[in-house]
């Protein structure tokens, strides 16, 4: 019986607690992409992006074109070269476009992968930031509302951080 009363009391005691105080958790939200699209060097990694893009879309221009000049020179030699000949120039023209659909998958794998290294220290940087906003404001976590991930949110249990990371940034 004097568990029972114990138990009882305790129960009461903490659920009265829980009824006076206020969640603990707080947490913060911000578009990633505003913020990082915000930055100095954003402007600047972009630019150099659009250089590497032009070029290897040059590149695929170029080989686009020598495949059509080679493809053109097919057609109209076709109904006078002999099968052999066929045979061989049709070879060349497959392995021709093979090559090509391979440069256009490993440039647009290249161009990822350039993007990634030069926007990672502009993540870096944010990311600390976003530590030191986040650690200073006692925040649980940050969210970021980007694509729509956080379809619905209760701000009155949430902070906008988005000004204050982009002062910690400066």
């Amino acid at each position: 019986m004097k568990r029972f009363l114990f138990l009882l009391l305790t129960v009461f005691t903490l659920s009265a607690s829980a009824q006076t105080t206020e969640p603990v958790l707080k947490f913060g939200f911000l578009s990633y992409d505003t913020i990082i699209q915000s930055m100095d060097d954003y402007a600047f990694v972009e630019s150099g992006m659009q250089a590497l893009q032009e070029q290897y879309a040059a590149e695929q221009k170029r080989v686009e074109d020598e495949f059509n000049k080679k493809y053109e020179e097919f057609l109209d030699g076709q109904r006078d070269f002999p099968q052999t000949i066929l045979q061989k120039r049709q070879m060349e023209l497959q392995e021709l476009m093979e090559k090509n659909i391979a440069f256009k998958k490993e440039s647009q794998r290249l161009l990822a992968e350039a993007r990634e290294k030069a926007m990672q220290p502009l993540k870096s940087r944010l990311a600390d930031a976003l530590a030191r906003v986040g650690s200073s404001r006692g925040l649980a976590f940050i969210i970021n509302t980007d694509q729509n991930a956080l379809p619905w949110m209760n701000i009155t249990m949430g902070e906008d951080v988005t000004e204050a990371v982009l002062e910690a940034l400066k």
